[in-house]
């Protein structure tokens, strides 16, 4: 039971996880190899089994970073669910131990030195050497190191037990597929979070109207379940291998969508929805929507027909957080939301010039396929040479490629870079070759324990530069891994106004930036937003649902995201 992505991640993280247990081993070669062939398959525009299924291991052998022992890895893998290397280390290496790499800041080199010289083989360990003042005594650690530990600890402690979107959705539509396909059901969602598209999810709620004892049990027999947490009449809750709890409950069709509504909250938005109910002499659960003096149901069966009767128009997943979106539907005047399909471009993509895994060329035909119109090239600036960060003469080189594919495709690319935000505020390459490129994009990368002054002074005068067109990633976090750095968005957003520049929403799962809360508070000063992918290869294209999610539960409108603009008015906001 896998989807596409799903089978791929789970061969990724397994590699990572090899990646590190090799290092442990003392083997010189083989972690650098594991690391190689996890981020090859991890960005693979198909799934392992097309591939296989097609070419053999001969075709497993030609994923970049993956060699002729990996791929029979990956054959073993998809012949027994299971690679026998991998659980030989794994009982040598406990979950504890690979929870370290979880840690931001700790690479395996880092943990290999932590696990030999200071015997450290868990996350509590780890913490109560810090307290401690022991971890800055090792060779390539100091204070400041020891400190970065504590809040990445901390940080990674509140969020523990959250996966991201982009495992979770699929996840969901995974299972939901493999039950359809196995149980007569009328009616199947997922509910919870994961419907108003949070960013991270705790659990993945399914709601079902089917034969529940059938459904109940195909669901519990499922071949990902690692074990059974409860199973009942009407509801049972499993355990998958990722780590998450499912929970499916069937439902009578008249009380359906009541429980949609219920179970996909937020708790907030509920509570406000039961008192108007109340104010209504009516009273509002799961099971529907009933008179209080008779108990007689009055609405259940649809989500639509609940708000309707209190006298609501219906009110999209994205919008349920109690801020303001009771008092809007009230008046008629919920927003008619963005939507995937208003999307007519990505204004941020790398290519093999610094980071990414695919060609120009490459990118520009998905985007085609895609039914794009434009998008924009924007490999990083040259101070990034951990990204490999393009010179001023790579940067013209690339700028001829682009022009010879254009020749071949249907769709305008853009001649654009993501230029670092220096320290003073400057830019990472001259103004006179920010001139000549189409679209600017400016980031921070660098220094993100900054004052908050500091950080704000230095995105400012960024923003104030004539040739920047968009203020990207804007808050720098980056989801269970790094809180957001410290910065004035009020001071930020003002000078983007000022300024025209544009903010963007990173769609990348492990960014989400700019928030919702933030998203809603840049549209109040009058912003238009891109939202762009961040794509380092071509299947991460497909992270723009993810950024229209955001986009969507920061109550933006096709009118808000220039990137919903047809070419020619784009070009006129950017003023290429």
């Amino acid at each position: 039971m896998f989807s596409l992505g799903m089978i791929n991640q789970d061969l990724a993280k397994m590699f990572e996880e090899m990646a590190l247990m090799w290092e442990l081993e003392g083997v010189e070669w083989k972690p650098r190899a594991y690391e190689n062939a996890a981020r090859g398959v991890a960005e693979l525009s198909e799934d392992v089994r097309d591939i296989y299924k097609r070419e053999g291991v001969k075709g497993l052998d030609k994923i970049p970073g993956v060699g002729k022992g990996i791929a029979w890895h990956i054959e073993e893998f998809l012949k027994t669910g299971k690679i026998e290397k991998y659980e030989r280390l794994r009982k040598k290496y406990p979950r504890e131990l690979l929870e370290l790499m979880e840690v931001e800041g700790l690479g395996p080199k880092r943990v290999v030195k932590l696990v030999r010289e200071m015997k450290i083989h868990s996350l509590g360990e780890l913490k109560r050497a810090a307290e401690k003042g022991l971890i800055r005594e090792l060779p390539g650690f100091d204070a400041k190191t020891e400190k970065n530990i504590l809040t990445a600890l901390s940080f990674h402690q509140a969020s523990k037990g959250r996966m991201l979107i982009s495992s979770a959705l699929p996840l969901a539509e995974e299972v939901i597929e493999y039950l359809k396909k196995r149980v007569k059901v009328q009616k199947i969602d997922y509910a919870g979070s994961l419907r108003r598209m949070k960013e991270t999810i705790g659990d993945i709620d399914l709601l079902a109207v089917a034969d529940a004892k059938e459904l109940m049990d195909v669901f519990v027999k499922m071949p990902k379940v690692q074990r059974v947490l409860a199973k009942g009449s009407t509801k049972s809750s499993v355990l998958l291998r990722e780590g998450v709890s499912v929970d499916v409950r069937v439902l009578p069709a008249e009380s359906y969508g009541a429980a949609l509504q219920y179970f996909t909250g937020s708790k907030e938005h509920n509570i406000a929805l039961r008192n108007l109910a109340l104010d209504k002499g009516l009273k509002l659960s799961e099971y529907g929507l009933f008179e209080r003096k008779s108990e007689k149901l009055v609405a259940g069966k649809s989500e639509e027909e609940v708000y309707k009767k209190l006298g609501l128009e219906w009110i999209p997943p994205e919008l349920r957080e109690n801020r303001g979106e009771i008092e809007a539907a009230k008046k008629k005047k919920i927003p008619k939301l963005i939507d995937l399909k208003d999307i007519k471009g990505d204004l941020q993509m790398h290519t093999v010039y610094s980071d990414g895994r695919n060609s120009v060329k490459e990118m520009a035909e998905k985007a085609e396929r895609l039914g794009y119109g434009y998008i924009a090239i924007t490999d990083h600036s040259k101070s990034q040479r951990i990204a490999n960060g393009m010179s001023v003469d790579r940067l013209r080189k690339q700028w001829k490629e682009i022009n010879k594919v254009q020749k071949g495709v249907n769709i305008r690319i853009l001649k654009g870079a993501e230029v670092d935000i220096l320290p003073d505020g400057s830019l990472d390459y001259p103004n006179k070759i920010l001139k000549e490129l189409d679209i600017v994009l400016a980031s921070i990368h660098s220094r993100f324990k900054s004052s908050e002054r500091e950080m704000t002074k230095r995105i400012v005068a960024a923003l104030e530069n004539e040739y920047v067109n968009i203020l990207t990633h804007p808050s720098g976090r980056l989801l269970n891994r790094r809180e957001p750095y410290k910065v004035d968005f009020d001071a930020l957003f003002e000078t983007a106004k000022k300024n025209k520049k544009i903010v963007e929403i990173n769609g990348h799962p492990e960014r989400l930036d700019l928030n919702d809360a933030l998203i809603l508070k840049a549209k109040k000063f009058g912003l238009k937003f891109s939202v762009s992918t961040d794509s380092h290869a071509v299947q991460n294209l497909d992270f723009m649902k993810y950024g229209v999610g955001q986009a969507r539960r920061g109550w933006l409108e096709r009118k808000d995201v220039v990137n919903t603009y047809s070419l020619s008015q784009f070009k006129k906001v950017v003023r290429i």
